[in-house]
């Protein structure tokens, strides 16, 4: 496995070992001696799939008291997904950081606790799978307006289909 960091601090691309042959392929997904000895020593607590189709956009999300750490993959589709540095103490506050997962890459993202985090699906269908460091609450989930003007983010697709709560999010800078 290949790890690659990233300008936002604790964010990691990870480039799974892909084992191919006439049959397919067969690759490791998660171990955690493997990634503890990449700087990811992360206990995950939870496993997440969302099935999403062509244009949509979920995000920004963050929990404000419990913070979650997230390594993310893409098993089938496309997306764009966009790690936001939301930490106003942070150099690199207000900056974020994207890239194109895909189901024919397995190339995994880690997003430590502290960022807020979304994706926009590119192909017709996308499943999208994510492990988190702490369990989901609710009444503590927050987000940052996906069209948000500090940010700037350049998403590919300019009138994404958003849910009505990701809509209500504010701008960072407020």
């Amino acid at each position: 496995m290949k790890v690659t960091n990233t300008f936002l601090d604790g964010v990691k691309i990870i480039h799974p070992d892909i084992h191919k042959d006439s049959r397919g392929f067969f690759l490791e997904s998660f171990s955690a001696k493997k990634y503890k000895d990449a700087g990811i020593g992360m206990d995950f607590v939870q496993d997440n799939y969302s099935s999403s189709t062509k244009g949509v956009l979920r995000g920004l999300h963050f929990q404000v008291q419990h913070p979650q750490g997230k390594l993310v993959r893409v098993t089938l589709g496309r997306v764009f997904d966009v790690v936001a540095d939301i930490n106003k103490k942070s150099e690199t506050f207000g900056r974020y950081f994207a890239i194109e997962l895909d189901a024919e890459q397995h190339t995994q993202l880690y997003i430590p606790p502290g960022y807020a985090h979304g994706f926009l699906v590119l192909s017709q269908s996308a499943h999208f799978q994510y492990k988190c460091t702490d369990y989901y609450y609710p009444g503590d989930e927050s987000g940052v307006m996906w069209n948000d003007e500090l940010l700037n983010i350049e998403w590919p697709i300019k009138e994404p289909f958003i849910s009505k709560k990701d809509s209500c999010y504010q701008a960072l800078s407020l």
